[in-house]
């Protein structure tokens, strides 16, 4: 059988199966597969190209041909043998190159890699380790490096879901836009101008998780595509969904949150639910990203930190602008960012945001979602219609505590997250950070903080960029319903002219950024908003909006400062932190401001900050 195949192989080429076009199917969680559409070619099709064409000598005088023997039966057994030959190398993978090398940790920066948990089994998991981290995000690096600082020979193994090394997830929204498009994919240009990956570490830090219990120098390992189903708090002992068994000193948990979605999306058709992204992960960058083409149309819904965030690096960074993709924002606040900054501060923002090319549509809301031809018809609460190709949710997110239900941990009520102590203990031996974590603060009370910065230093300090004219750092309680007290350095007409050069000379984001602010002039503008004494109402009319490049905006909670907004600030939030912690009434808040030095240059605040460290 194999001989007639290869002969009718070489005699009937085109048999072979054609690989046409491969389709990507997402799955629940993510994950994807991918299948081959094959072309067949029909037995009669293959039989009128397989004939010869007949012919032969023009002999006069012609004798009567004799009849021509039919090799059409052996024609078509050839085909089938081939046909079942082919068949059956092709069930076998014969065509699929040579087998796949077993699982290795290679490296996670490469996009065309095939994901996959690693270890490849549970069972090359160590039985026991002294530190166990639930979750592979922030709050398990900070810890991870925090224990490997006090015991270099630590033994760590962290245990994520997720399919990726750990890596930052700010630059999702922002840094990793702007990235040139000849580029090393999921690396990003730092603000002093180096470029690093997303990935906090790289491969060769990492130990393998089969090699942690034997390695005379501890290590970290990551065992990813694993999921932790419950805690044995009493034994100390994690249960995998597998059923694998893992025992343990210490356990942090750090499954941070996940994102929200709208009911009137989630209840929708699949057509639109796949349009729909709730953005989070590296899986949700590559694919947003892969999927804008040319004019395409973006509503994003939400106006907090994510959602303008997002707004802004799509509307702005060259490879959205070369596909001209248009970027709309849609929010039921009066403003961007209108449950942080005050009011006053949240329509200036916005303005910048519009300034930048996004249409920001605020105070308005979806109330209805379907299919209209290739585009998703939104229809707004006034009744207006907005056709857009995708859709972005950016409306918070809900912390992942599924452990609590199965590990019987405690839940916080009214704002969510593992109940746990000052000291982040949510039982003996088993401590929770980051997002997931509702903690009581010894200043302000038990709360909850969503936001990167949360997970390195107990939630208690976040930043945020909004395009070359917008960076703040904050820390503490900033809420926009408490009373603010906010000093402005206002910039002469010749820095502005300096500023306005820079930012039209083409230069990077982070240089247009320190251009617009570097030496400002030492006039301020004091600004208050609700809640302050009669006394100070002639301050809350607002300032021209050159006013607002540079400041300080002071939070207060019975006449104490409770938070701080460094308002494209630098290098200052040693100082923000040393007046948060002394929780004090002030008489005179322009004083206070003046520590921040608002009137230098960059260069030079950030040398006066490293001498007050």
């Amino acid at each position: 059988m194999l001989s007639v195949s290869r002969v009718a192989v070489g005699n009937v080429c085109y048999v072979q199966p054609g690989f046409v076009r491969i389709r990507k199917h997402v799955l629940a969680g993510g994950f994807t597969q991918t299948f081959g559409n094959r072309r067949w070619i029909s037995i009669k099709e293959t039989e009128q190209k397989a004939i010869a064409s007949p012919g032969g000598p023009n002999c006069l005088p012609p004798p009567p041909p004799p009849p021509k023997p039919s090799y059409t039966g052996y024609i078509l057994g050839a085909i089938a043998l081939t046909a079942s030959g082919l068949g059956l190398a092709y069930y076998n993978g014969l065509f699929d190159g040579s087998p796949p090398a077993p699982p290795i940790d290679d490296t996670k920066e490469d996009p065309k890699r095939k994901k996959q948990t690693y270890p490849a089994s549970s069972k090359d998991l160590p039985k026991h380790v002294p530190y166990l981290l639930i979750g592979g995000g922030t709050a398990s690096i900070a810890a991870f490096r925090s224990i490997r600082v006090h015991d270099p020979k630590a033994k760590v193994m962290m245990i994520t879901n997720e399919l990726e090394m750990p890596y930052m997830r700010p630059p999702l929204s922002k840094e990793l836009w702007f990235n040139p498009t000849e580029a090393e994919p999921l690396k990003f240009r730092q603000w002093n101008g180096s470029e690093r990956s997303i990935f906090y570490e790289s491969n060769d830090y990492y130990i393998d998780p089969s090699k942690l219990s034997d390695a005379p120098n501890g290590g970290v390992a990551v065992a990813r595509g694993y999921e932790v189903h419950r805690l044995d708090v009493v034994n100390r002992k994690a249960i995998l969904t597998d059923g694998t068994e893992i025992t343990y000193d210490k356990c942090l948990i750090a499954t941070g949150a996940r994102p929200k979605n709208l009911p009137i999306f989630e209840s929708a058709p699949r057509a639109v639910r796949e349009r729909v992204t709730l953005f989070k992960s590296v899986y949700d960058f590559e694919q947003l990203s892969s999927q804008l083409e040319d004019g395409s149309r973006v509503a994003i819904v939400g106006g907090g930190f994510l959602g303008s965030e997002l707004a802004c690096a799509l509307s702005k960074s060259e490879q959205t602008r070369k596909k001209k993709v248009e970027v709309f924002q849609l929010f039921h606040e009066g403003g961007n960012m209108a449950k942080v900054l005050p009011e006053y501060l949240s329509t200036w923002t916005t303005e910048r945001l519009r300034e930048e090319g996004v249409k920001v549509w605020p105070k308005t809301q979806v109330k209805a979602v379907e299919m209209q031809g290739s585009k998703l018809k939104l229809t707004l609460m006034d009744d207006s219609v907005l056709l857009v190709d995708r859709v972005i949710v950016a409306v918070g997110s809900e912390p992942n505590t599924d452990l609590a239900k199965t590990s019987g941990l405690e839940v916080d009520s009214t704002n969510g997250g593992f109940l746990v102590d000052a000291e982040l203990r949510a039982r003996s031996n088993v401590f929770v950070a980051g997002d997931a974590a509702c903690f009581y603060d010894t200043k302000f009370g038990r709360r909850r903080v969503e936001h990167h910065d949360h997970a390195i230093v107990s939630g208690r300090m976040f930043w945020s960029d909004l395009g070359p004219r917008i960076s703040y750092e904050a820390i503490g309680l900033i809420d926009s319903s408490l009373p603010t007290v906010a000093v402005f350095a206002k910039r002469t007409a010749e820095e502005m002219s300096r500023a306005a050069a820079a930012l039209a000379a083409g230069s990077n984001e982070s240089e247009k950024l320190q251009a617009a602010n570097a030496n400002v002039n030492v006039d301020v503008k004091n600004m208050v908003s609700a809640g302050e004494p009669a006394a100070k109402e002639e301050s809350k009319q607002q300032e021209p909006e050159d006013s607002f490049d540079k400041g300080v905006i002071f939070y207060l909670r019975d006449k104490k400062v409770v938070g701080l907004v460094l308002w494209n600030v630098f290098n200052r939030m040693g100082t923000a932190r040393k007046i948060l912690d002394q929780h004090t009434e002030y008489d005179d808040l322009n004083e206070v401001a003046k520590l921040f030095n608002l009137h230098e240059r960059a260069a030079d605040t950030e040398e006066l900050e490293a001498a007050a460290e």
